[in-house]
């Protein structure tokens, strides 16, 4: 199917006559693709939009834009902020002809490079077993949870306030396209901006639903089915969060599959780490401190070659045999 449609504005039709830009585009959209969470069906027009302005305006004028635009490509777990949202507002400044502003500038700035490829393909994988709400890989077991939820979906006094409360509201203005609502989520370190302004209906709900939920250990209702909560691995912007539900016995040997854990949270880890090596990282950073005053003294000297190695590895407390590529490494490291 060519990606130049009829519904597509004839501006952009003649700027991708080439053809050029137009596999771009088409390399772009197979991306998401592979995402979970409907990434293509969100993301499809902010792409489309990002091609137009870009032809209309130039590549110069997108070019800082560049970074956020790579991560949009990103499992959504891993976005630091509303990428999209960010994008979509850059790119109707630009095509207004309107300066981004300092603020933007600054965000733009901070905004950390993408993960790696071989970051988001883990995370990717991982996204979608999310999105089925399948922790099988990470969890050992599933009885505790099969007992749990045959057990509440016979509970009468569930049931029975569940009338309750399709009686006072029309549960179905909450619901979402699956027909599931969802209790307000807790937060990490359980900091929540929880509001229960009596005032308004729509608090009123969220308030008594949470209440429902906590009772009987769910994470919402989808139509007249109780969606108990389970024991569940996920990664977050900022790290990775294990969530034991509170009627869990856990077992720490049995429940969890800790090789499935630890390769899925040190996918984003760059190395090693340690008390020792730690240690050895402060010795080498003090090294090269002491480095910089003898190659100065060096160069006053004007000792090159062999003398010049030896007057190092002198200072440096070395022996005189040692590599020079030890002290080049050592320069690298440190960026010297």
């Amino acid at each position: 199917m060519s990606l130049i449609g009829d519904n597509c504005c004839p501006r952009v039709v003649l700027l991708y006559h080439d053809g050029t830009m137009t596999f771009e585009l088409q390399q772009d959209l197979d991306r998401l693709d592979v995402l979970a969470f409907h990434r293509r069906e969100c993301s499809e027009p902010t792409i489309w939009n990002y091609y137009e302005v870009r032809c209309e305006k130039g590549e110069a004028a997108v070019k800082e834009l560049d970074r956020l635009y790579q991560w949009l490509f990103v499992p959504i777990t891993l976005w630091p902020v509303n990428v999209q949202q960010v994008l979509d507002w850059c790119l109707d400044r630009i095509a207004a002809g309107k300066e981004l502003g300092k603020e933007m500038e600054l965000l733009l700035e901070v905004l950390p490079a993408p993960p790696d490829e071989k970051v988001c393909a883990v995370v990717a994988r991982h996204e979608h077993d999310v999105q089925r709400g399948c922790y099988e890989e990470l969890v050992t077991t599933t009885a505790k949870f099969d007992a749990a939820e045959k057990a509440i979906s016979f509970e009468p006094e569930l049931n029975r306030e569940w009338d309750r409360i399709k009686k006072l509201w029309d549960v179905s203005r909450y619901q979402d396209y699956k027909g599931i609502i969802r209790r307000t989520l807790s937060q990490e370190r359980n900091l929540r901006e929880l509001s229960a302004n009596w005032k308004k209906r729509d608090e009123r709900f969220q308030t008594v639903f949470d209440a429902f939920c906590a009772r009987w250990n769910l994470y919402g209702m989808e139509h007249d089915k109780p969606l108990l909560m389970k024991l569940s691995v996920n990664l977050t912007p900022h790290g990775t969060m294990i969530f034991i539900p509170a009627y869990w016995s856990f077992d720490a040997k049995r429940d969890v599959r800790w090789d499935g854990v630890m390769k899925l949270h040190r996918a984003r880890v760059s190395g090693k780490q340690g008390a020792k090596l730690a240690e050895g990282i402060e010795e080498r950073r003090k090294m090269v401190a002491k480095l910089k005053l003898l190659d100065h003294e060096a160069a006053r000297l004007k000792l090159r070659g062999e003398k010049r190695h030896v007057f190092l590895c002198k200072g440096l407390g070395l022996v005189e045999e040692t590599d020079p590529k030890r002290i080049t490494r050592l320069r690298s490291e440190f960026n010297l």
